[in-house]
């Protein structure tokens, strides 16, 4: 059986609409939220600041310490049970992995920068909308990096290859479904995240993150003009 059309009418390589917003935590030295379809992220950043205890410093080097959490009724399927889990542990341990190549971490001897990432509202992508959010408030904060990281799911439901696969696409029945996920260093175009749920041949694999990198410019472009217009906006009110 073909997958002939998607279940929200989208192109089979266009993304979810994206909505994106900085400085939306006024506490925090950077935060932003990054919103693509019904998933909505938000990101929060504190430091580079001492760390403690004084035993987990590194005198060469700081820690990007990333905090995951999707709150407890934000999703589709069944409740998140609120407070730490192996699944949210695991995933903050992929988004610290898919932003350091971007941070020179020996800028911040003796300290760490902490990055709080929450989902109030989800429908797949969930760890993608967190890299993406991440890397805007950290942008927002002032950390220097090499670039945004940009992050998007491809993948294979039934024979077609799409980009940016909803909840219900996850879920389909009708066919064999590859869940990919990738994070993209637009200016280079090296990865930095590649995981994969399900089975796909290498010749769809490669097409797949060709459209991935595709789309992960289109969104750098989209986190870029939103640091940008809140640049520009604070300027107008200073002159005034």
């Amino acid at each position: 059986m073909s997958y002939k059309k998607r279940f929200d009418g989208r192109e089979f390589d266009q993304t979810r609409e994206i909505e994106t917003k900085t400085k939306v935590i006024k506490r925090a030295d950077g935060s932003a939220m990054f919103k693509i379809g019904d998933t909505i992220a938000y990101a929060a950043v504190y430091g580079p600041r001492e760390l403690y205890p004084k035993f987990m410093q590194n005198p060469q080097k700081g820690l990007l310490r990333i905090n995951y959490s999707m709150m407890p009724f934000s999703g589709s399927g069944e409740r998140v049970r609120p407070g730490p889990s192996r699944r949210s542990r695991e995933i903050s341990m992929v988004i610290e992995k898919a932003l350091s190549p971007v941070i020179n971490l020996e800028d911040f001897p003796n300290a760490v920068v902490d990055v709080f990432i929450e989902l109030p509202q989800t429908d797949a992508g969930t760890r993608c909308a967190g890299i993406c959010a991440a890397s805007m408030a950290l942008a927002d904060a002032g950390i220097e990096m090499k670039d945004m990281v940009s992050s998007v799911s491809v993948g294979r439901v039934d024979d077609k290859i799409v980009v940016d696969l909803c909840y219900d696409e996850e879920a389909y029945e009708d066919g064999p479904v590859a869940d990919i996920h990738l994070a993209v260093i637009p200016s280079t175009g090296e990865l930095t995240l590649l995981q994969m749920d399900g089975e796909i041949s290498k010749q769809d694999l490669l097409k797949a993150i060709e459209m991935g990198k595709k789309a992960c410019i289109k969104i750098n472009e989209i986190q870029k003009k939103s640091l940008k217009e809140n640049y520009i906006s604070k300027d107008k009110e200073e002159k005034k």
